[in-house]
């Protein structure tokens, strides 16, 4: 661990963008039932199901868990006068973008919500961050899909990045090239997180586990692409959210060029082939009914922008924070059925 590592600091004002999505909410969480003072920006989009993002907020305004104080502002990043009245008003120490337009395959049919979210609203978080007396640290998210289809695994934070294959891909990289030149020239600290495949309750219902557990329980057919030939490294929330905050309170050191800018990624170190995950999904599934679950598979080729696998080397992150995500794909996967069969009221 860093000899000058910080631990959280709850008398700093935090801005999370995207503070009704999966990671965002779990960060404030974590942030408020620490004593934080926590500002959420969120446009409530209707990219996936927004009661789900309204069940998230409702969850954080419960006075009884949460000891910090919550205050959330519906708009858009890529609304440069919100941004700068946000960051004027509530002149936060450390800023979380995690606003962002999702999802791989929805970039082919919907570049345009790439563009405006993930190149234009981060711009103008960086600009807010430049022209801030009280910013100290920006944390963004990346994601491993920067690493595209490299065959050398596992991916390191070295590894050459620069051909990507999705959209999305192509703008989580420009955010990082976009920090970094903002980190040298206006001397804003500022941390990249790649993450590795997201899970958990409360998730995104978009992602494959997510709409899978719909399927299975619907008794439809799931599509297994590249024919089940494809590995994933997944992270539980719960690992991504340690890792975070281990970070927020820890401004880069400067390189050669006077730049305070460091990419880390946040992965389980233990890429699960896409077979096993499905057949720990149904266990999963099965036990919280009492029911044998079996899905009924679709075998079909590799979509466009998918890749075969990821695969996270975390050892920078565990040498400078200590940490290294290390949650189960089974015990993940059970904690997930099990609110999903709640919170669906399936029996």
């Amino acid at each position: 661990m860093r000899a000058d590592y910080k631990e959280l600091d709850n008398t700093k004002t935090y801005l999370i963008t995207g503070a009704a999505g999966f990671i965002g909410y779990f960060l404030a969480k974590r942030l408020l039932e620490q004593g934080c003072r926590v500002i959420g920006i969120d446009n409530m989009n209707d990219y996936y199901d927004v009661a789900l993002k309204h069940a998230r907020l409702e969850d954080l305004r419960k006075p009884d868990d949460n000891t910090g104080q919550f205050t959330l502002i519906k708009g858009d990043i890529s609304d440069k006068e919100m941004v700068n009245f946000v960051f004027n008003k509530y002149k936060p120490s450390i800023v979380v973008n995690l606003a962002a337009q999702a999802g791989v395959r929805y970039s082919i049919d919907n570049p345009d919500a790439y563009i405006q979210s993930n190149i234009i609203g981060f711009f103008n978080i960086l600009e807010a961050c430049r022209h801030s007396k009280s910013v100290e640290h920006l944390v963004y998210a990346s994601s491993s899909s920067v690493y595209g289809a490299n065959k050398k695994v596992p991916f390191s934070e070295d590894d050459f990045v620069d051909n990507p294959v999705s959209l999305y891909a192509a703008t989580k990289k420009s955010n990082e090239l976009m920090a970094y030149t903002y980190s040298h020239l206006y001397k804003i600290p500022a941390t990249g997180l790649r993450f590795f495949t997201v899970y958990g309750p409360m998730g995104r219902p978009d992602m494959a586990y997510f709409s899978f557990s719909h399927k299975i329980m619907a008794g439809e057919p799931i599509k297994v692409f590249n024919h089940g030939d494809m590995y994933r490294d997944f992270t539980y929330i719960d690992d991504i959210v340690t890792g975070v905050e281990r970070i927020l309170c820890n401004t880069p050191v400067e390189d050669e060029m006077q730049a305070q800018h460091k990419v880390y990624n946040i992965g389980n170190n233990k890429p699960e082939q896409l077979m096993y995950f499905i057949e720990s999904l149904e266990k999963a599934l099965s036990k919280v009914t009492g029911k044998s679950i079996v899905a009924e598979k679709e075998y079909l080729p590799m979509q466009m922008g998918d890749v075969p696998r990821t695969y996270a080397d975390t050892s920078e992150l565990e040498r400078d924070f200590g940490f290294k995500p290390s949650t189960s794909i089974e015990d993940g996967l059970m904690r997930f059925a099990e609110w999903f069969v709640g919170y669906y009221g399936y029996c």
